[in-house]
């Protein structure tokens, strides 16, 4: 696999966490040195694991969890669209204060954002590329991308307040009809 194509892949599977980074930085209206550490680590971790996970297990993981693993990353991505936009209505002292850099949250968000890079882990194992090279480009990228996505989506939250909270838990559901659909 050339060059140009590792990086098109890399990119096109960074989508989602970018997208998702975007809702966390609206949601979130602050951004601290450890919480784009630990968001952008994560995903890019996801996104440099989940390949290998699909390489090595092949077409067997595929047949235990293939078509639920989708329907569930869609189902998690459209819920945490609802809950975003719902939080924008709610009164200041009734809106979730955790934090979904942390815990049982990050956990989901990394699983979600990263389910597209399993089945790309199988598609290269088909097709014989060596796995470790086209990981690493994808990891990197997948941070760098959260990283921008968090700034972007602090900026947007800053000037447009609860419309950018709206607009980050549509994004959400946008990507997770695009899972869906494919």
């Amino acid at each position: 696999m050339d060059i140009f194509n590792v990086f098109a892949l890399a990119f096109a599977l960074a989508f989602d966490a970018f997208a998702v980074a975007i809702a966390v930085g609206i949601r979130l209206g602050y951004l601290e040195k450890w919480t784009i550490f630990r968001l952008s680590f994560h995903f890019g971790f996801a996104q440099f694991g989940m390949p290998i996970i699909g390489y090595l297990a092949g077409e067997y993981i595929f047949e235990i969890v293939g078509s639920y693993a989708i329907w569930l990353a869609a189902v998690i991505l459209f819920i945490l669209g609802l809950r975003l936009i719902w939080e924008q209505f709610k009164d200041e002292e009734e809106q979730w204060d955790g934090d979904p850099t942390r815990g049982m949250s990050l956990l989901v968000l990394m699983f979600a954002t990263s389910i597209d890079a399993l089945a790309a882990g199988l598609t290269l194992a088909l097709v014989g590329v060596e796995i470790l090279y086209p990981t690493l480009i994808i990891g990197v990228v997948a941070a760098s991308m959260t990283i921008l996505g968090l700034v972007f989506g602090r900026t947007l939250g800053l000037k447009f307040g609860k419309t950018a909270g709206v607009i980050g838990g549509l994004i959400l559901i946008g990507l997770a009809v695009k899972t869906v659909i494919g």
